[in-house]
């Protein structure tokens, strides 16, 4: 199978694209063919060794995907080849830069007719990432307001609109150029970060959800009221030490599970979210892909078509 990989971490120069063997379903598992994966922040952090050093090389990157399966397991039941689906990779798995994947049967769903494998791929993480955060972490209520870091990037974008649905009043920081998509999202306010400091115009908040990372991370503490919650994505696997004793600092457990993918897609047939906007790489072109993901500099979601 065609697959973009890296053998030692580093940057960019260190992913290379070739052909590796096709893995082969185990009990429990199916075989998948890609059709469409997404790329996530995540993946430059990882091929960089900033998370933590992989134990086997040549490595594969990606989490989520949707696709055909193409070979069943024992003691799989509930799929069969032919099957379309969609999924995310278990805690320590990686490997959907690929044509071809091996995932157990309970991290995928049913691939719905009114959604492409690209739509899909798009939803995976980021989906998860937003409901999980809002619903689960932060707990957020009906009334209340939250700041949203980063506003135009995938996950971001879909938390944006599920705040709205749950009630919320939302902020959000963008450029100028992103006003109008993140606008478009439902944002009842939007800080430009260029020529704005956050801190000096948004007070009060009931929650933060921060996507960006780096010295956003601390800042966005002081907008908090007491009491408030603040939830982070991007600083590593635990969540950053809170300034402040009168405020909760907390790092979401994006666990994977098919109940979380079949209420991803519930809540976009309810219309709580729509797809994000999508630019699409072949997976030749992972490189290019990941390259636009570390600037941070882009909207929507970046999704590798496979097939």
């Amino acid at each position: 199978m065609k697959a973009a990989y890296f053998e030692e971490h580093g940057g960019l120069e260190v992913m290379k694209y070739g052909d590796l063997p096709d893995p082969v379903a185990g009990p429990n598992e199916v075989l998948i063919d890609i059709h469409a994966a997404s790329v996530n922040a995540a993946d430059a952090k990882v091929r960089a060794g900033q998370y933590s050093q992989v134990s086997y090389f040549p490595y594969v990157l990606g989490r989520d995907l949707s696709g055909i399966i193409c070979g069943v397991g024992d003691g799989v039941d509930e799929f069969a080849v032919g099957d379309a689906v969609f999924g995310i990779c278990d805690m320590g798995q990686e490997g959907t830069y690929a044509e071809k994947i091996v995932m157990k049967a309970a991290l995928i769903a049913k691939k719905p007719d009114n959604l492409s494998h690209e739509d899909l791929a798009a939803i995976g993480v980021a989906g998860l990432t937003a409901l999980i955060s809002l619903e689960e972490t932060l707990k957020l209520q009906s009334n209340e307001t939250i700041l949203i870091q980063g506003g135009a990037g995938g996950v971001a974008g879909i938390a944006i609109q599920l705040a709205k649905y749950m009630g919320a009043h939302v902020i959000t920081t963008a450029s100028p150029a992103n006003h109008d998509y993140v606008r478009a999202l439902g944002a009842d306010e939007i800080i430009d970060y260029n020529a704005q400091d956050f801190t000096e115009v948004v007070s009060d908040c009931d929650a933060v959800f921060d996507t960006v990372g780096g010295e956003v991370t601390q800042r966005s503490f002081a907008v908090l009221k007491p009491g408030g919650r603040a939830a982070f994505i991007a600083s590593g696997g635990t969540a950053p030490a809170s300034p402040r004793d009168d405020v909760v600092s907390l790092r979401p457990k994006v666990g994977r599970d098919r109940p979380h993918l079949e209420r991803i897609l519930e809540l976009h047939d309810s219309g709580a979210f729509a797809i994000p906007e999508i630019t699409l790489y072949p997976l030749s072109d992972a490189v290019e892909a990941q390259r636009v993901s570390e600037s941070r500099h882009l909207r929507g979601k970046l999704v590798l078509k496979i097939r």
